[in-house]
């Protein structure tokens, strides 16, 4: 009898260490996992910056392209009229005359092949590429402070903090944005 109440005790604590160990080791993986969850945010939070450096310096000279290929039509098109009307001479007016006719003819082949070209349209829609771009960067940070949130908290929460400090693994910082930057930015053109 006491044979068996031995073997069940000794089964008990061999039970009890197993269910802590393969505890202990879920534990560890879980805390990998949660880890290796924020280096994957981090790198969209990333990605949304390089997106953001590569798209608006492009978009700004898009729309500084059409906006002076816009300019240059219209400039022209004042030049030819105002020859034309200081043209004194036939010759004078022939030349202003045709300055005109080629002005126009460049505008009519502009709005022609880019019947949407206009400043101004070229210019909201550089501002929704801005606000997209901000939204899906605001977008990434949230789920990367949303990460570091939940593995900050895990580690930190009794007993699994034990084996966080046993296998060396700290605190994420929040993405935090730098004081200059609250500023609104200026964007020149």
């Amino acid at each position: 009898m006491k044979k068996n109440y031995l073997l069940w005790i000794t089964l008990g604590i061999i039970g009890v260490l197993l269910l802590s160990i393969m505890w202990f080791f879920g534990t560890r993986n879980s805390l990998v996992s949660m880890e290796v969850n924020i280096e994957g945010t981090w790198a969209q939070v990333e990605n949304q910056l390089q997106r953001r450096y590569d798209l608006i310096p492009n978009l700004v000279n898009t729309v500084k392209g059409y906006a002076k290929h816009e300019k240059e039509i219209f400039e022209n098109i004042a030049e030819a009229r105002a020859k034309l009307a200081g043209a004194r001479t036939p010759s004078e007016k022939m030349q202003a005359s045709k300055g005109i006719e080629s002005a126009l003819s460049r505008l009519l082949m502009v709005v022609e092949n880019y019947p949407n070209l206009k400043a101004n349209e070229s210019f909201n829609r550089l501002m929704d590429e801005l606000a997209g771009t901000e939204n899906r960067l605001a977008v990434e940070r949230r789920r990367y402070n949303e990460s570091v949130k939940v593995f900050n908290k895990t580690i930190r929460l009794f007993p699994k903090n034990f084996v966080a400090s046993f296998f060396g693994f700290e605190k994420k910082d929040f993405f935090q944005i730098d004081t200059a930057a609250k500023a609104t930015p200026k964007i020149e053109f």
